[in-house]
């Protein structure tokens, strides 16, 4: 078995995990507030990541686990050259996650809308920060020969590690990451709620998926990647499946989406002879490669061990607990509580 290889392939199936879940999360977070028109309407969307959001999140920590265990070098490129947007990407997945779990410790509408307004907020950038981490990947970071990152940018190492995220691929891929989360996050809220919320979701999905498409096929040209032709024929046929209510294909067809995007992304420079996992826009002879950044052979024996016996047990017990939650949240509060809310 070629090791690096192999747990490259891990790896990227990590990444892919991690964006799927929690690229409907994210959706929900800032679509919630918009789709829910009164407090039982907000409060069903949130209660449709409840039980899951935090499960979700496991998939971000073995994406970096993997990447810092299996390619080191790869990991510390990327760690030095975005250090400040990590940073910010993990204050705002706590800020989402109190928002969520401190929705309903106290029992006022000012309470729970300013968790709402925090969740949305911390969400939508979350959506956009990602997004435009992706599109780094794709572009590349100014490395030199010897793994040190260079950017003449403004405000010296402020500036280094801030400036990646305004080249035009990093602005291109938060847009597509907040519109991708959008569609995604919407055809979710389709098929896990029912009453006004389903089809408010519904409706969002046929509007916005055609727009995603397009911007899809402005990828495809521009990158000739085959996989954005793929991704851009799939969120088609979100746009469809949505229009005729067929709302798990819909969500099916978005997973795929996700998916695919996140693979174009880390495969994008794979076709250059030397594997290359990160650009250097410098020169090529800063390319960080599979080989060179693989850890050692030992090292990868090790962890090749630990992933077979626990990869399978957190995919197993993710996949129960969305077969537990699988039923639709109602918008609205039960009748036993609309009753005690009416005589009082």
């Amino acid at each position: 078995m070629d090791l690096p290889v192999f747990w490259y392939a891990v790896t990227v199936l990590a990444w892919v995990l991690f964006f799927v879940l929690e690229g409907f999360d994210f959706g929900v977070g800032f679509l919630g507030p918009l789709l829910g028109r009164t407090e039982a309407e907000r409060g069903a969307a949130v209660r449709t990541v409840g039980p899951v959001w935090d499960g979700n999140e496991v998939w971000l920590v073995a994406a970096i686990g993997v990447t810092f265990a299996a390619f080191p070098d790869w990991y510390a490129a990327l760690l030095s050259g975005l250090y400040l947007p990590m940073i910010a990407l993990l204050l705002l997945l706590a800020v989402r996650g109190v928002a969520i779990e401190f929705r309903g410790k106290h029992d006022t509408a000012t309470w729970r809308r300013r968790c709402d307004a925090a969740l949305a907020t911390s969400s939508l950038l979350l959506a956009g920060t990602w997004g435009a981490v992706l599109g780094v990947l794709v572009s590349g970071l100014a490395l030199s020969a010897d793994g040190e990152v260079h950017v003449d940018g403004w405000g010296g190492g402020l500036g280094r590690s801030l400036e990646p995220l305004f080249g035009p691929w990093a602005v291109l891929g938060g847009f597509a990451g907040v519109l991708l989360t959008t569609v995604h996050g919407a055809t979710f809220l389709s098929l896990r709620t029912t009453g006004v919320l389903r089809e408010r979701a519904r409706r969002l999905t046929v509007a916005t998926a055609p727009a995603l498409t397009v911007v899809a096929l402005a990828l495809f040209i521009a990158a000739g990647h085959a996989a954005v032709a793929g991704v851009a024929a799939l969120l088609a046929l979100a746009a469809v499946a949505a229009w005729r209510r067929s709302e798990a294909l819909a969500f099916a067809a978005t997973t795929l989406a996700v998916a695919g995007t996140v693979v174009a992304v880390f495969t994008a420079h794979l076709g250059q002879g030397s594997f290359v996992l990160l650009r250097s826009t410098l020169s090529p002879a800063g390319d960080v490669t599979l080989r060179a950044a693989a850890a050692s052979d030992g090292a990868l024996q090790l962890i090749t061990v630990a992933g077979l016996v626990i990869l399978p047990g957190v995919i197993a017990y993710q996949a129960w607990s969305y077969w537990v939650f699988r039923r639709r949240v109602a918008t609205g509060f039960p009748a036993a509580r609309r009753r005690v809310r009416v005589g009082r």
